[in-house]
């Protein structure tokens, strides 16, 4: 009706009066913006019936309609009519306007910010070109998010603190959310309720390359009308065209982040599994076309679009579907590629796909044979020349060199860990910056220089690793969805080099980066297990650095809940288990909880048990050195004699299995050195005691000045000295261990949460002797130690205080008996009863607890 008033009717009666002339000799225009945010779609479509009927009557007044809108079902089909012309704003990209846009409020505060002058005069331009160029490709058109994220970028926004310059938030704007989670979550729900809606919608943001909806359709399996079912009520957020040979694509790229990221998109999360889905798609529309067409070589324009994206797509869709494949799914692509080989034998892309599925499926199986065989036809592709398939030479090389990491893995050899480094050396060069495949050819050398610097120590390995995996985490931006590996990578090189100087930057650092991964990978991602195992791991690290416990309790939780989630296709299920094993472990040496014990030797027996590994795989020693560590435990506890001989048993294979060239050689020496002193003590054999003091020096030798754990050593070799002077009396054993314990305590200085170990070590040397020389000095040097013992490290619930208050009480005595001064009497008195009262109180935990006369802090 206002329609009639306002425009149809004026417009009729000055046509009736004679020629309607127009402004400047064109027409009049009629602007109607947004009109799909009209919420009664009613109206909508009887003011488009209007207009039509209208101009259909009156076809020369110099009168025109110009609607924008979202691509809506309901207008569309109105307006899909001769005398309308639809056009497609996507088709008319504003990048370019976006680019100006943009230079011009960059040059504005280039001479406005001095931060900003300074830098260019410095560094040279900024953004640079190829920021810019990221920066549009982000902001998509979109005018209002290309002023949010300008405002962002300079700090304009009223919470920003100004800690960070312009330069510093340009990469994070990257990452910037648009805005449109609420639009895309309610336009999604309009489609949920269809058939194949979740694999339509997974199918389209997962896809390499887009692909029409005939071609969607073919991949799934399913009819075309079936994908137009889905997606015509989406359109306001997903470009459908109006023939079945035009690609699907997404109104902005945002859409993609939010269906792939599950705490944005929930019910709509398109699954990384879905990846293993297509994948078995690919390889069965592939195989059919060859079925009916023989020719050896397949041209992309002969084929289907689902053929020809399966052709050049499928194996990447393999890559990202490691890990994630059941045991069935693995057969079934097995079989189709050995089907398609029976077609077309000698193919070198066939040949390499089946070699990267078997491989896959001894991944999840732990097969030697399907290894063995996917190495062989690794080496066969090349042969035959792999430049057919779209990874060419270089993608047949990291295939290579992934199944021979994972024979090295498996069987130690090395030969195979050294053939691997050295071709993903050469697929690294054949992939030079700005390959896409570069960051993943990155990571994948410089975890193989990792394994080798495990395995032999070397220095320069481990800084290649940490170089490599920072260049690959540089080249996958913030949006990236396949940043949490260089990220993981990166976070654990860093933990290892921790572990080897004990530089603390590094650890922080790693704790930071899997923070941010286990962000990037919520509930039900396939990869938050290894995420949350990874940054408990780095917290029980700085636990052990600082004593904070609740460092420690996090990373027992985190590690319950990576058990919790770990999916049944994770190709190592022994290592969370010994993770968990081994912060249950650092909780026992500070509660003293059987039950924690007791849960320890459980979960390394099932490690140990789960492990694939061959019995000389010298990895093995891990899981051996592992499980003697708590028997050796229970042995203080409970003076089981099984345990002692099963921990020796476990220490010997374990020492059999480290190399002598390895960094950490001095593990197992040490540790088979304490469970023979242990031996030594319960049974008198010499022999133990020889070959533990032989075990003590090797280990102290391989950790020279300023290596961080020599104080273990120093301190062990003290206590196996102690324990040969009180059977020998050569004044020279307990001359060098007070100098040995001694030199172990500097290295220890307060407030050294492991301080404690040389303490009491050093207290009992310095109290043999004053039994043999009685010169006070030496009694009251002890009686210092066991003070600070009590006070700084041995607090009220330390399954070590009651000991310790009745030895200090007894030094104590000793002190009066030679001096006479009843000053220490009442002292003396309020240890004793204060050592009862926490006796009684927990004697079930602490009566059966070994005596602390010894620190075994190596094991």
């Amino acid at each position: 009706m206002q329609m009639q008033r306002l425009v149809y009717g004026p417009f009729k009666s000055a046509a009736g009066r004679g020629p309607i002339r127009s402004l400047a000799g064109h027409p009049f225009l009629v602007v109607i913006d947004g009109l799909d945010e009209c919420e009664d779609k009613d109206e909508v479509e009887d003011l488009i019936d209007s207009f039509l009927v209208f101009f259909n009557e009156n076809p020369f007044i110099p009168l025109r309609v110009l609607i924008t809108s979202r691509v809506e079902q309901h207008i569309r089909s109105r307006l899909n009519v001769p005398g309308v012309r639809l056009d497609n704003l996507v088709d008319h990209c504003s990048d370019d306007d976006i680019t100006a846009f943009l230079d011009v409020l960059f040059q504005d505060a280039r001479r406005r910010n001095p931060v900003i002058q300074a830098y260019v005069q410095e560094r040279g331009e900024w953004p640079t070109p190829i920021e810019k160029r990221k920066l549009v490709e982000h902001i998509g058109g979109s005018f209002i998010f290309a002023s949010a994220v300008f405002k962002y970028i300079m700090g304009s926004s009223a919470t920003n603190n100004h800690s960070t310059t312009p330069m510093d938030r340009l990469p994070l704007a990257l990452n910037m959310n648009p805005g449109l989670d609420g639009l895309y979550a309610q336009t999604l729900a309009r489609s949920k309720h269809l058939p194949h809606f979740l694999n339509i919608i997974s199918t389209i943001a997962l896809l390499e390359a887009p692909l029409p909806t005939s071609g969607i359709a073919e991949l799934l399996g399913i009819h075309t009308y079936e994908v137009v079912h889905v997606l015509v009520n989406l359109q306001a957020i997903i470009q459908v065209p109006g023939t079945d040979d035009t690609p699907v694509t997404l109104c902005h790229t945002s859409l993609r982040d939010f269906l792939t990221t599950q705490s944005r998109s929930g019910r709509f999360f398109a699954h990384p599994h879905h990846h293993v889905r297509l994948f078995l798609r690919t390889t069965e529309c592939e195989l059919g076309f060859r079925k009916r067409r023989r020719e050896v070589l397949i041209e992309p324009s002969q084929c289907t679009p689902a053929v020809a994206y399966s052709l050049t797509c499928s194996l990447k869709h393999l890559a990202r579907g490691t890990g994630l494949f059941q045991q069935s799914e693995s057969d079934s692509a097995i079989r189709s590629y050995r089907d398609a080989l029976a077609l077309y034998p000698g193919t070198p892309g066939l040949v390499f796909a089946l070699a990267h599925v078997i491989c896959s499926r001894a991944m999840h199986t732990g097969s030697f044979v399907d290894l063995e065989e996917a190495i062989s036809l690794h080496r066969h592709a090349l042969v035959l020349g792999p430049s057919s398939h779209y990874l060419g030479r270089a993608g047949s090389l990291n295939g290579l060199g992934s199944s021979l990491m994972q024979c090295y893995w498996r069987t130690g050899t090395m030969a195979n860990l050294e053939e691997a480094i050295c071709v993903h050396r050469e697929a690294l060069a054949l992939w030079p910056f700005p390959h896409p495949h570069r960051p993943d050819s990155l990571n994948t050398l410089g975890t193989a220089l990792l394994s080798r610097h495990r395995r032999i120590g070397s220095a320069f390995d481990l800084e290649e690793a940490i170089s490599l995996h920072r260049e690959a985490l540089e080249l996958r931006p913030l949006s990236h969805p396949d940043r949490c590996l260089p990220l993981s990578k990166l976070g654990n090189t860093l933990l290892t080099r921790y572990r080897h100087t004990g530089v603390v930057k590094d650890l922080d650092e790693s704790i930071s980066l899997f923070q941010i991964v286990v962000e990037l990978r919520p509930s039900p991602h396939p990869g938050r297990s290894s995420s949350l195992g990874n940054l408990g791991g780095s917290l029980r690290y700085r636990y052990r650095h600082t004593g904070i416990m609740a460092d420690l309790e996090n990373a027992i939780s985190l590690y319950r809940e990576a058990l919790d989630v770990q999916p049944s296709s994770d190709p190592q299920p022994w290592a969370l288990l010994n993770d968990l094993g081994n912060a249950l472990m650092d909780r026992y040496r500070c509660t003293g909880s059987m039950a924690d014990l007791g849960e320890v030797i459980s979960l390394y027996r099932q490690a140990l048990k789960l492990k694939v590994w061959s019995a000389s795989h010298p990895e093995r020693y891990l899981s051996l050195n592992n499980l003697g560590v708590p028997l050796l435990s229970r042995y203080w506890h409970s003076r089981i004699m099984a345990d002692l001989e099963e921990a020796i048993s476990l220490y010997r294979e374990a020492l059999q299995l480290r190399p002598p060239s390895h960094l950490e050689r001095w593990l197992p020496p040490n540790n088979l050195g304490v469970a023979l002193l242990d031996r030594y003590r319960r049974t008198g054999v010499m022999a133990d005691l020889k070959e533990a003091i032989s075990l003590f020096y090797e280990a102290l030798e391989l950790r020279p000045s300023p290596h961080p754990d020599r104080s273990v050593s120093l301190n062990n070799l003290g206590s196996a000295l102690l324990a040969r002077y009180r059977r020998t009396r050569i004044m020279a054993d307990l001359e060098k261990a007070i100098s040995l314990c001694r030199q172990a305590l500097q290295l220890r200085p307060s407030p050294h949460r492991h301080r404690s170990f040389p303490l009491n070590n050093i207290s009992l040397c310095l109290e043999t002797m004053y039994k043999d020389t009685h010169a006070l000095p030496h009694l009251q040097e002890a009686i210092a130690h066991c003070e600070e013992l009590i006070d700084f490290h041995y607090p009220i619930g330390h399954q070590h205080r009651v000991t310790m208050l009745n030895r200090l009480a007894s030094l104590l005595q000793k002190l009066l008996d030679a001096t006479g001064r009843q000053e220490d009497r009442a002292r003396i008195e309020m240890l004793k009863e204060e050592a009862s009262s926490l006796s009684a109180s927990t004697s079930a935990t602490i009566a059966a607890s070994p005596g602390i006369g010894v620190t075994k802090e190596g094991s």
